[in-house]
């Protein structure tokens, strides 16, 4: 119940944050400038693509995971830690759904996909980008930061959240980037490449 409680009461700043969205629209809603959303697996390269995409288009980028841990006041490892997989997507879920942005690159974490109103949420707010990479690599950074806070049920493998994940990251993406054959600056340029031709940003 304790534990239920400080959720409870972190959640008030994530509402803020969608308070200040909305009174942002009221004073500017002649144009609205589609975002950019990164999904893929932990360590698949979404903040190093996401920050260095944000600097190219000159738009702020924001990190779906430090928004939870900034709304709850913990680590986002403490987080996982204290909740089940399935109470742990509804609040990244509740946070994420919070976000009213336009012309910002948002980096969201891997489990984002599992929820389908979160999903729907981020297409509205902009070209949803799947960093593509394969699991050996994904497995390779994980360890070289285990704290990462990972969405897994008991008796899950890596390889058994890679499977589902996939799958859903493919069918919510508008445009997959394999990010391990790529150099960051060329995935970046793909990327923009990708969105300027289809007109989905305007061109800078």
């Amino acid at each position: 119940m304790r534990r239920q409680k400080s959720f409870t009461h972190g959640y008030f700043i994530a509402q803020t944050v969608k308070n200040m969205s909305t009174e942002k629209d009221s004073i500017n809603s002649e144009q609205k400038i589609p975002s950019v959303i990164l999904i893929g697996m932990p360590g698949a390269g979404k903040t190093t693509i996401g920050k260095q995409l944000a600097r190219k288009l000159h738009w702020p980028y924001l990190d779906s995971d430090h928004l939870i841990e900034a709304a709850y006041g913990r680590r986002l490892q403490d987080i996982v830690d204290a909740t089940d997989k399935e109470r742990f997507l509804d609040l990244e879920s509740d946070v994420i759904c919070t976000i009213r942005a336009q012309r910002i690159v948002l980096g969201t974490g891997g489990s984002a996909v599992y929820r389908e109103k979160t999903m729907l949420h981020l297409q509205r707010l902009g070209t949803i980008i799947h960093l593509d990479v394969p699991l050996e690599i994904v497995k390779k950074r994980i360890a070289c930061n285990p704290e990462r806070g990972i969405a897994i049920a008991p008796g899950q493998t890596m390889e058994d959240i890679f499977e589902e994940r996939n799958a859903l990251y493919h069918k919510w993406s508008l445009f997959s980037c394999n990010n391990s054959t790529r150099t960051p600056d060329a995935c970046v340029q793909a990327i923009l490449d990708h969105i300027k031709e289809r007109g989905l940003i305007p061109i800078l």
